[in-house]
C-alpha cells in the first residue's frame, strides 16, 4: 500500500490565519456581532433531539458534502443539487429500518486546516497555501493568497445565501468545521431554548482532527456552546484522551449532544478503535459513532494528485461497524466527503493509483471526493452491514 499522508502543523496558532490588517479584523467582527444569527437555536435543539435516537438504533445520520465549499457553490442551483444528492442517499438508508437524519457539508464549509502553511505556485515562486474561501482565494499567487478578513463577512453573506436556498426545501441541517474561532465566536448568540448560547454558524459543528486538544481553545468554544458538537478522531488518539473529550464535550448532557467521527483509516482502525470505545465505558452508548473513511485513507497517486481508494474506504466503513457491534454499540452513520458532479477525484482499486485520477476531471478544492456513483456505492455498502445483508 502507498503510504499514508500525514499533517505537519506548520501554521501559526492553532491553525488560525495572520490576517493582513488587524484593525479592519476588528471592524468585521463587530458587524457579525451585530447581525442575525444564521440558523435558530430551536432547529439546533431539534437536531439534537434527533441524533439522539440515534444511539437507540433509531436513526442513522448521513452527514456529506464538499470538502471545502467555495463561495459560488451559495447560488441556489448549487444548493439544490448537494441537497438533492443527501436526499436521494437517505433514501437508500431508509433500507436499514431507521430514518435518515441528513445533515450537510455545505453553507458555511468556507475554511480548511492545511498541513503546510505555503506550496509553490505555477511560477515556481513560493507562496501562501489555500485556507479555504473565507481566508483567502485560489488563485496561485502571493497577493490572492493573503488572509483578507473581509472574507469573513462573505463568508456569512453566502452561508446566508445557502440556507434561505436550504429552509425552502426538505429537512437538511447544514454544518461545517468549527474553525475559524474568531468567526465563531463573533456569531454566538443567547440560546432560549436550551438556555446559555448556541453557535449560530450552523445547526452542527465539528472539532478536526488537528484542534481537539481537550485543553486547546477549539474544544473550549464546542464546551461553551449548546448546539450538537462533532469531534473527529484519528489513529492517533489516545483513549484516555478520547474519555477526556466525551466528559469534557457531553458530560451530563443528554444523548444526541456529542458525535464522534472516527477516521484512522483500513488498516489502523480494527486496532486502534477498540481500546477508545473501551475507555469510554458506560459513555460509548450514549455519543453518535459516526465513519469518516476518507481521510484516514488519503493518499498520493503516481502523477502527485492527492486520491482516496473505494476498497480502502469500504474496508473501513466494514471494519468500523464490526468493531461496535462487538462492543454492543450502535454504529450511527457516515460523513463523507462527495458531489453531485461527475468528478473522477477518487479511485477504485489501488492498481489505479499508477495513472491515478484524471486532472481534467479533477475539479476538489482541496481533498478529494466522491462521485454520485461513489458515493452510492459506499452508503450501500454500509447499508448492507447495518442490515446484516
Amino acid at each position: 500500500m502507498p503510504e499514508i499522508m500525514t499533517a505537519v502543523p506548520d501554521l501559526v496558532g492553532p491553525y488560525q490565519p495572520i490576517w493582513s490588517r488587524p484593525d479592519v479584523l476588528r471592524g468585521i467582527l463587530h458587524s457579525l456581532r451585530r447581525l442575525p444569527p444564521l440558523v435558530e437555536a430551536e432547529d439546533c435543539a431539534r437536531l439534537t433531539d434527533e441524533l439522539a435516537t440515534v444511539t437507540r438504533g433509531e436513526s442513522v445520520v448521513l452527514q456529506a458534502g464538499d470538502c471545502a465549499e467555495l463561495f459560488t457553490d451559495s447560488a441556489p442551483e448549487r444548493v439544490r443539487a448537494k441537497a438533492a444528492q443527501l436526499h436521494e442517499l437517505g433514501s437508500r438508508l431508509r433500507r436499514t429500518g431507521r430514518a435518515p437524519i441528513l445533515v450537510g457539508r455545505l453553507a458555511g464549509q468556507y475554511a480548511k486546516p492545511r498541513s503546510r502553511s505555503v506550496e509553490i505556485g505555477d511560477d515556481g515562486v513560493e507562496i501562501p497555501v489555500y485556507l479555504g474561501d473565507a481566508v483567502n482565494d485560489r488563485t496561485p499567487t502571493a497577493a490572492a493568497r493573503r488572509p483578507d478578513p473581509h472574507r469573513l463577512l462573505l463568508a456569512y453573506s453566502h452561508a446566508a445565501r445557502g440556507l434561505r436556498t436550504l429552509a425552502s426545501g426538505r429537512t437538511t441541517y447544514a454544518s461545517h468545521e468549527a474553525l475559524l474561532l474568531e468567526y465563531e465566536r463573533a456569531l454566538v448568540r443567547p440560546d432560549p431554548i436550551r438556555g446559555g448560547v448556541f453557535a449560530s454558524s450552523a445547526h452542527t459543528v465539528w472539532i478536526g482532527e488537528r484542534t481537539r486538544d481537550v485543553g486547546g481553545p477549539h474544544v473550549e468554544f464546542a464546551a461553551s456552546v449548546s448546539n450538537p458538537i462533532g469531534v473527529k478522531i484519528g489513529p492517533g488518539v489516545d483513549p484516555a484522551e478520547a474519555a477526556a473529550l466525551v466528559s469534557r464535550l457531553a458530560g451530563t448532557r443528554p444523548p444526541g449532544r456529542l458525535s464522534l467521527i472516527v477516521r484512522m483509516g483500513a488498516d489502523r482502525i480494527g486496532e486502534r478503535l477498540p481500546p477508545v470505545v473501551r475507555a469510554l465505558g458506560e459513555d460509548a452508548a450514549r455519543v453518535v459513532w459516526l465513519s469518516d473513511p476518507m481521510h484516514g485513507n488519503t493518499v498520493r497517486s503516481a502523477r502527485g494528485l492527492k486520491t482516496r481508494v473505494m476498497r480502502r474506504m469500504t474496508e473501513e466503513v466494514e471494519r468500523f461497524c464490526a468493531v461496535l457491534h462487538r462492543h454492543r454499540v450502535q454504529p450511527g452513520g457516515l460523513h463523507l466527503e462527495m458531489t453531485p458532479d461527475e468528478v473522477t477525484e477518487c479511485v477504485e482499486n489501488c492498481a489505479e493509483l499508477g495513472p491515478g485520477p484524471a486532472r481534467s476531471r479533477y475539479r476538489s478544492a482541496c481533498d478529494p471526493r466522491l462521485n454520485p456513483a461513489q458515493a452510492i456505492a459506499l452508503v450501500e455498502r454500509f447499508t448492507e452491514v447495518l442490515t446484516g445483508a
